[in-house]
C-alpha cells in the first residue's frame, strides 16, 4: 500500500479493507510505520516508536489492524514505557505490569498500536512543549503549537500518519489539539469510559479518556469499543439499547441550540473564530435546527477557583504517586516550573479548600443543567483563537504562580473547562479555517449522558460542511 493510497482512507475504510483481503495488516502497519517516521521529523510528536512490529491486538476486533497510537499519559499498555511528560519517571520511565482496561478495549477493537506520543508534564497544559520531548509542531504550520495536552496525537492523525489516536480531556485536552489541527475532538460523559485498574476518576472527576479522528464515523466505531463501566467503577451507565454507529448515521430530532461566542473570562476571541462558529449555526439553522443566542451563566472567579485547587489536588497526588514509584525526589531538576508550584499548592490544600472547591463545582453544574432544560445544545468556540505560536504557554516559566498559571491556560482555552467541571459531553469538529488557512474547531456541548445526541448532530454537521478534503502542508502523502 503506498503512502497516498493509506493517507486517503479513515479508520473505517482501512479495517473494511484488512477484513475483504484486498490489503494485508503487516503491509498497512508498513506503511504507517513510514507515515510516522516521515511526518515525525517535522513534528515531533513520538515518544517511542514506531515498533517494529504493533502491540498485540484481536485480529477479528471491528477495527481489525487498523494503525493506532496512544497518549503517554493515563492510559497504558503492559510492558511499555511510560513517561508522562516528565523527567520524575526517570530517564527509562515507568513500566507497568498491566494494561489498563481503556488499553485493553483499545487491543480488543482490534487497533494496532505502533508508538507512544508526546504530552505537557503531567497533562498541565493546553500545548505540548515538555522539556522531556521539545516543541511538538502543528502540520498546517510548524511555527504553531499542536495544542495539548494530546498534542501529539492530534498532529500524527492530521498528518494522514495514522487515521486515529488515543487522547484524554482534563480541561479539553482532547478537543483543543482537535481544533488546532482540524479533527473530530469528543469529550464523552463523566464515567462513560472507564479508568480501571487504577483510578475510580481522574481530576476528581474532570478527566475523561478519549480519541482524536480524522472522521465522525471513526470516532463513533472508537466509541461503540470502548464504552462501558469496568467492576467496581465509581461512575455506571446501563445498557442504552444504541450503537454510536448507527446513531451517527441518522439525523437527530429537530434540536434546540444556543450560540455563544464571547469568552466567558472576558478574553479576546479571534474575529475569525467568531465568523466560523457563526457560519456553523447557519447551517444548522439549514438543517432545520432552532438557532438562537443564549448562554449559561456562572462566577468565572469561582469557576477558577474551583480550578485551582482541584488542578493543585490533582498535581499533587499525581507527583506524590510517580516520586514514589520511581523513587526521584520532586523539585527543579525532576519537574517544570508552573508543575512544581502545583505540587507546592497543592500540599497546602486542606480538607475544607476542597470542600469548598465541591460546592462551587456544585453551583455551577446546577446552573448549567437548568440552562440545558431550554436548549439540547450549546454551540461555542472550541478554542478563542486559531493555533497560537510555539512557547505560548510555558510552563516552566518560574515568574507564574500555580494561581497564574492556571489562569492563563484557561483564559486562552476558555470555552472547553465547563464541560470537564460539569462533566457533560462536548465535541469539537472542523469549522471554516482561518483566512490565513489554519484550522479552527466548533464545539457542540450538551447534557450529561446525551452523548448519542451530539454524535448524531456532529455527523449531520460533517455531511453538510464537509472537511475531509483539507490536508495541512506537513503530511505523509506529501513526503512521500
Amino acid at each position: 500500500m503506498h503512502l497516498d493510497e493509506y493517507t486517503t482512507h479513515d479508520a473505517t475504510d482501512l479495517a473494511e479493507l484488512i477484513a475483504t483481503r484486498q490489503v494485508t495488516a503487516d503491509d498497512v502497519h508498513a506503511t504507517a510505520r513510514d507515515a510516522i517516521a516521515k511526518v515525525n521529523g517535522d513534528l515531533n510528536a513520538v515518544v517511542a516508536g514506531p515498533f517494529d512490529k504493533p502491540l498485540e491486538y484481536a485480529v477479528d476486533g471491528p477495527l481489525g489492524g487498523v494503525p493506532f497510537v496512544i497518549k503517554d499519559l493515563v492510559c497504558h499498555a503492559a510492558g511499555v514505557r511510560t513517561r508522562m511528560g516528565t523527567r520524575l519517571t526517570g530517564p527509562d520511565g515507568v513500566v507497568f505490569d498491566e494494561d489498563t482496561e481503556l488499553m485493553a478495549r483499545f487491543r480488543a477493537a482490534g487497533l494496532a498500536t505502533l508508538a507512544t506520543t508526546t504530552t505537557p508534564e503531567l497533562g498541565y497544559n493546553a500545548n505540548t512543549e515538555a522539556i522531556t520531548s521539545g516543541p511538538t509542531r502543528n502540520p498546517w504550520n510548524s511555527t504553531r503549537s499542536a495544542g495539548g495536552s494530546s498534542g501529539g496525537s492530534a498532529a500524527l492523525v492530521a498528518a494522514g500518519a495514522v487515521p486515529v489516536a488515543h487522547a484524554n480531556d482534563g480541561g479539553g485536552s482532547t478537543r483543543i489539539p482537535a481544533a488546532y489541527n482540524g479533527l473530530v475532538g469528543f469529550k464523552p460523559s463523566r464515567g462513560r469510559v472507564s479508568f480501571a485498574p487504577t483510578m475510580q476518576e481522574a481530576l476528581y472527576g474532570f478527566a475523561a479518556e478519549s480519541i482524536v479522528s480524522r472522521t465522525v464515523r471513526d470516532t463513533a466505531t472508537v466509541f461503540d469499543t470502548i464504552c462501558g463501566a469496568a467492576p467496581g467503577d465509581k461512575y455506571s451507565w446501563g445498557d442504552e439499547g444504541f450503537e454510536f454507529q448507527s446513531l451517527a448515521r441518522v439525523a437527530p430530532r429537530r434540536l434546540r441550540i444556543a450560540v455563544h461566542t464571547s469568552s466567558w473570562a472576558g478574553t479576546d476571541v479571534d474575529a475569525d473564530v467568531v465568523a466560523s462558529v457563526e457560519k456553523a449555526a447557519r447551517t444548522l439553522q439549514e438543517l432545520g435546527h432552532h438557532v438562537e443566542t443564549a448562554t449559561p451563566v456562572f462566577d468565572w472567579d469561582q469557576f477558577m477557583e474551583a480550578h485551582y485547587r482541584c488542578w493543585g489536588g490533582f498535581v499533587a497526588e499525581s507527583i506524590a504517586g510517580i516520586s514514589a514509584v520511581s523513587g526521584l525526589a520532586p523539585g527543579p531538576d525532576t519537574l517544570e516550573a508552573a508543575i512544581l508550584k502545583g505540587w507546592e499548592y497543592g500540599r497546602s490544600l486542606t480538607v475544607l479548600d476542597m470542600a469548598e472547591a465541591s460546592a462551587v463545582v456544585n453551583t455551577i453544574t446546577r446552573a448549567v443543567a437548568a440552562f440545558h432544560q431550554d436548549y439540547d445544545v450549546l454551540l461555542t468556540p472550541t478554542t478563542n483563537t486559531v493555533a497560537p505560536v510555539l512557547g505560548y504557554l510555558d510552563s516552566n516559566d518560574a515568574e507564574l504562580s500555580h494561581e497564574e498559571w492556571t489562569r492563563r491556560i484557561f483564559e486562552t482555552v476558555s470555552f472547553t473547562p465547563l464541560q470537564n467541571l460539569t462533566g457533560a459531553p462536548a465535541v469539537s469538529v472542523p469549522g471554516e479555517p482561518s483566512s490565513a488557512g489554519l484550522p479552527i474547531g466548533v464545539q457542540f456541548a450538551g447534557r450529561l449522558n446525551e452523548d448519542g445526541l451530539l454524535m448524531q448532530l456532529a455527523a449531520q454537521y460533517e455531511r453538510a460542511a464537509g472537511w475531509s478534503d483539507r490536508r495541512p502542508g506537513i503530511h505523509a502523502a506529501n513526503l512521500g
